[in-house]
Formats: structure tokens, sequence, C-alpha cells
């Protein structure tokens, strides 16, 4: 017999009943009823019940056995009595008399419990992660994570891709992002730098002529950490193919990604309708360019129906350059009560308020007010149809703007008796953050958003510059390095209104995919590196490589990276990142576990030729 195991703790059956077999695992529960000690023996594959009592030679051993022992027991399969078959397990129909025991690793006390779903402060669970990960939930997710990398790699391979690796050692690159700085020790003063993404590389792959690359790549960046983003490293399913358009690299990741989230989605719908919406219209309509579509509420322009209005605030703010009101609709939110928690809402998010107007049955109040007489009078009028009750709109936005304004407003917002809707106003880039976050909450409130489904849209046409609103400098907005629609001359007419083909993947309110088409020309990238400030000397000192390729007979070419980390969090349905990875750091980018970051020894300093000063706070 193998010195540790003949079976493992999820492969005994029914039919196993009757054999000598050997088993290795942790002690995940023990039940000790006098007499009999009952333990379920647990290792990563699954758990199987074992028993013992005074007729095994090693009782006294056994109960003395506690939970995340290590141990190994020999015995004899048995039938579990039919009253107490669990169901729940796959190994629940048997149980393993002990006649052998040896304990292969004794547990102290345990600072966090395996068994049950206790709740930890993330702290502990991350200086104990060794423990954290023996736990079911954890172990699942890892498992997931294992599998979805796989069915990348393969999806990817079946589709024509060979994956190369690029360096994790390189020169520091402007990306958006903080570097990890690597000191040189044979290069006193000089530092590499860990690759925030493959990008440079991958770009110079396809001037050497690979064609179709892909890699399951780390990511380095030294970014503050929020719970969709680690701290400091992350993975990602990275892509890149030459002569192709930004609909090629759409029809090529699609696919991949839709089979993943099928595959792994747990029953859960994924829509096979893969919308595409611009940039400017996913910010006018939900706020944000990670839209999540399982909302169906969609935000609308309002300004003309407060322009010039009885409510001062709204008119005069239109009165400003640049300025809008939008209306965020709210089906069934139409009652003071909802009003209010939504106005609470806004003032947690540092706002006095929101705007705001709800349609309702005309009461017998209103009715008295109207016609000049009494409540009851005006009741039975309602009752017996002298008097159309009809749909009246309430609120402080109402009473000041009017019947015909409101009435319109509600028309274009296709709102009912019932329906509400809430306004913001001022320059969009300012007040649209707080209205996507609304958005989400009212349709989070009203249960209006699906929550067994994945929906997925393209977000395309990213701006590629922006103009400082203090001091009038054009900068990059977003990627400096996507090819502008329309090439030089889109460049050369108005650059703020310059849009590049460029692309995110949104899914359930998460970005999950970043690409774009390349520019690959040199003399595109130079004027567009010259509208931003900088001068070709400048881009050459920083980009040289890549720029000295693309004069030797670049293709045109594009791709995109899937953040692997983020993806499996949504399959595994949660909303941490830190749980769909195996060993992370902790909000202040540090690993509990292991001690890191720490302070390196005189020797290593000198080595390097570094000095440590104090830091000046």
């Amino acid at each position: 017999m193998h010195a540790f195991r003949s079976h493992t703790c999820a492969d005994l059956r029914k039919e196993n009943v009757g054999q000598t077999v050997r088993l290795s695992g942790w002690v995940h529960r023990v039940r000790d009823f006098g007499g009999v000690v009952f333990i379920d023996l647990r290792d990563h594959y699954g758990v199987t019940q074992v028993l013992c009592d005074p007729d095994s030679p090693v009782f006294n051993g056994v109960e003395k056995v506690r939970s995340e022992w290590c141990i190994r027991i020999d015995g004899n399969v048995k039938v579990r009595d039919e009253s107490l078959v669990n169901s729940k397990i796959p190994t629940g129909e048997v149980e393993v008399f002990v006649r052998d025991l040896e304990v292969l690793g004794a547990a102290e006390e345990l600072p966090l419990m395996v068994f049950g779903n206790q709740e930890y402060p993330e702290e502990t669970r991350l200086r104990y992660r060794f423990l954290d990960l023996r736990r079911e939930v954890m172990q699942q997710n890892m498992k997931l994570r294992s599998d979805v990398v796989t069915s990348m790699r393969k999806r990817m391979w079946d589709i024509g891709f060979r994956e190369y690796q690029t360096p994790i050692i390189t020169a520091s690159s402007p990306e958006g992002a903080r570097d990890f700085l690597v000191p040189s020790r044979l290069h006193p003063g000089r530092f590499y730098a860990l690759p925030q993404a493959p990008q440079q590389f991958k770009q110079l792959m396809m001037v050497a002529g690979f064609d179709k690359y892909f890699q399951i790549a780390p990511c380095f960046r030294d970014e503050d950490p929020r719970a969709d983003r680690s701290p400091t490293d992350f993975y990602q399913l990275d892509v890149e193919m030459s002569f192709v358009t930004q609909q090629d690299v759409f029809d090529t990741i699609e696919p991949v990604l839709r089979g993943v989230f099928e595959e792994f989605g747990g029953g859960r719908k994924v829509d096979a309708d893969w919308v595409q919406i611009s940039y400017a219209d996913a910010a006018q309509w939900y706020g944000t360019d990670k839209p999540d579509l399982r909302n169906p509420i969609r935000m609308q322009v309002v300004s003309e129906h407060f322009r010039g209005s009885g409510f001062a605030i709204f008119a005069r703010l239109l009165e400003q350059e640049g300025t809008q009101i939008r209306a965020i609709p709210a089906p069934g939110g139409g009652s003071r009560k909802f009003c209010d928690r939504m106005n609470a809402f806004a003032q947690k998010e540092g706002l006095p308020g929101m705007g705001y107007i709800f349609w309702r049955d005309k009461t017998a109040d209103a009715v008295a007010q109207e016609l000049g007489i009494p409540v009851k009078e005006a009741v039975a009028k309602l009752k017996s149809g002298e008097v159309e009750g009809g749909m009246e709109a309430a609120g402080p936005l109402a009473k000041n703007i009017g019947p015909e304004r409101t009435e319109a407003i509600r028309q274009q917002l296709g709102l009912s008796v019932g329906d509400a809707a809430f306004f913001l106003g001022g320059k969009p880039k300012v007040f649209e953050g707080v209205a996507g976050r609304a958005r989400v909450e009212i349709g989070n409130e009203l249960g209006l958003t699906e929550r067994d489904r994945f929906a997925f849209a393209w977000i395309v046409d990213f701006p590629i510059f922006q103009k400082d609103p203090e001091t009038g400098a054009v900068d990059f907005d977003h990627n400096p390095f996507s090819m502008p629609r329309g090439g030089m001359e889109a460049l050369q007419n108005d650059p703020l209104a310059a849009t590049g083909y460029q692309y995110d993947l949104a899914c359930n309110g998460y970005e999950l995919v970043s690409g774009a088409i390349r520019n690959h020309k040199p003399e595109i990238m130079f004027k567009a590196f010259e509208i931003a400030g900088y001068g070709e000397d400048e881009v050459r000192k920083r980009f040289g490589g890549m720029v000295n390729a693309f004069q030797y007979g670049a293709p045109p070419h594009g791709g995109c990276a899937a953040g692997i980390d983020r993806i499996v969090m949504l399959l595994a349905d949660q909303d941490n990142i830190r749980e769909v990875m195996l060993f992370p750091m902790n909000q202040r980018a540090e690993d509990l576990m292991m001690g890191a970051p720490s302070e390196p020894s005189n020797e290593q300093l000198m080595d390097l030729g570094l000095r440590v000063l104090p830091r000046e706070d």
C-alpha cells in the first residue's frame, strides 16, 4: 500500500465496502459521543467520515486529535446506516472504521477556524492565508481560477494563437500607473522596472512578424488598492494580432470569453449580443465607461425643460457654458419615502440632495383644493366618476416648473403613475460619477437589476485628448498609442474632437478588457505627442525601442488584455478580488504572511550602491 493513501477523501463508495484503505488529510471536524469518535477527514478532493471506538487499537490516539491536525488512517470501509446517510457529499453512504493512526502534523491552537462559516477580519485571514485557503469556498475559488486559465489557454490555441513569454525585467515605461523599480547591481544608480503590461513587447512581436500572440501575463503596477484591483500585481489574458481591424479583435475575443462565462457561470445567462456603445453615450446614459447593463435605467438630458423655468437653481446653472441637467428615471419609485431614501444616498455622496418628481394618482385632497370643496365631497365625486382622478406630479420640482414642463419630462422619460425621476445638474464631468452611482443604487433598490446574468458591452471611440479646465493645457485623455479615427487628418483638424480606435469591454459594472488598434505610423505618433506637449526627442527617449521598430515596416496591428482576476471574481460571485487570488496583499500593499515589504540589510544596500533616506512626512 502507498505510504500515505490508497484513495483520496472523495473516492470511496458503496462498492468499496469491506476493503482496507488508507487515507491522509486534515481533521475537518471532531464529534466525540463518549465512546465513539467521528472525524470528518478532508483533503483537496473531498471529505470522508471516519470513526473509532474502544475496539480499535488506536482509540486513545484518535481521542487526542484536534481540528486541522494532518493525519493518516488505515481502516475498513463500512456502509452507513440508512438513517445516517449524508446525501450532500459523494462519500455519504460509507464510513471508515479506524484501525491505525499516524499523526503527520499536529496543529497548534487555531487563529481562525476552517470548519464553518465564521467571519474573520481580513488582516487575520491574510496573515494566516495558508489556513484561510483550506476553507471550502477558497478551495473552490482557486480551483475555478485554475480551470478558467486552462480554458482560456485551450480556446486561444484552438483559434490559431501561440503563447509566448515576454521579459519580466525591463525598462521603465509610463503606462498610466507607477512602476516597481528594481535597482541594478551591475549598473549602480540605474534601475530596471517590472512591466506594467507586456504592451511594447507584444507590439514589437507584431513588427517581428509573429502575427498572433497570447500570454497569461503577470503585470506589476504600484497602485492604490480597491476591492476590484490589486495594489501590486495581477494577471491578464494578453492578446495581439497583425493585419486586423477593431471588429476583428472583437470577433476573436468574444467567443473565447463567452465560452468561459458559459462554461463556468453556473447556469447564469450570458448575453449573446455584445452591444457597442460610444464612450460619450456611455457617460451620458450611465455615468460611467463600465456600465452595468443588467440595470435597464438609462439617463437622459432634460436641460431644455429647465431652461428659463421657475426652478432658479437649474435655470441659473444652465446660463453657464458647458452645463446640463440630466434625469435618472426610476420606474416604480413613485413614493415620497423612496425619494427621501435617494436624497439620503445623495447626501452620503457629498451632495445636498437630488431634485425629484414622482407621479401618483390624483388624491381627494388635490381635487378638494382644485374645486374649493370639502374633502368628503371630493371623495364622493371621485367615487361616482363625476370627477376624474387621473395622474398628478408631486415633489418640489413639479411645483416650481409647472404642469406643462413636468408633463413634457414625463413623456420624454416614458414614465407613468407610480414612477419617479431624479435630477442632477452642472458640468457633466463633475456630476457624472455621482449620477452613475445613483443609477446603480436606484436599480438595486427597486429590484430592476437582473442578478443571474452577465451583460457585456464594448465601449468604443474613446477621446484621445483632454483639456485642463484651469490651465488650458492639452494632454492625453486615454491611451496615447491608439490609432486616431481618421489618422493624421483627425489630429490636424480639432484634436479635442479626435477619438481613437480604443475600446474596453464592460460586464456587470466592471471593466474586463481594454485594448486598441495601435498607432503604428511614427509620423502620426509624433504628431499626437506634439499636441500633448511632447517633442520628438522626448518620444524617442521614452519609447525608443518601439519608435525605432516602427521605421522598419510595421504592420497594422491591435489587441487587448482581459483581466483574469476580475473575470474569476465575477464567475465566483465575489465582491473582492482578494477572494480569488492565492496570496494577495492587504489594503496597504503589505504581505502580512511573508513580511513584505521588508527592510534591506546594509550589505544588500552596499552591494547595490544605494542608501535609504528617512522619509519626511
